[in-house]
C-alpha cells in the first residue's frame, strides 16, 4: 500500500516537470537570447527582456496544450483507476 503510494507521489512529480518543462526552457532561452542581445548591444530596457519571453512561453504552451491536455487526463484516469485499490 505504502509502496503505491510512494510509485504514484514519483509519477505525480514526473507529469508534473513534463508538463512545466516546455514553458520553462521556452523562458529560459528566450532569456538567455535577449540577455545575450542586450550585452552586445547595451540596451537596458527591462520591457526588452520581459515580452519576448511572455509572448514566447505563451506560444508554446498554446502549441503544445492539446498534448499537455492527454497527457493530464491519462494521468488523472490513471488515478481514478487507482483509487479501489487504495480502499481497503
Amino acid at each position: 500500500m505504502e509502496a503505491k503510494l510512494v510509485a504514484l507521489g514519483v509519477e505525480t512529480f514526473k507529469i508534473a516537470l513534463m508538463l512545466a518543462l516546455p514553458g520553462l526552457l521556452t523562458g529560459m532561452f528566450l532569456g538567455l537570447a535577449v540577455s545575450i542581445f542586450q550585452a552586445t548591444t547595451q540596451i537596458n530596457e527591462m520591457t526588452l527582456s520581459f515580452i519576448p519571453k511572455i509572448i514566447g512561453v505563451i506560444i508554446v504552451i498554446v502549441l503544445t496544450m492539446p498534448w499537455m491536455l492527454n497527457e493530464i487526463t491519462d494521468f488523472a484516469r490513471h488515478v481514478f483507476n487507482l483509487v479501489p485499490t487504495f480502499v481497503e
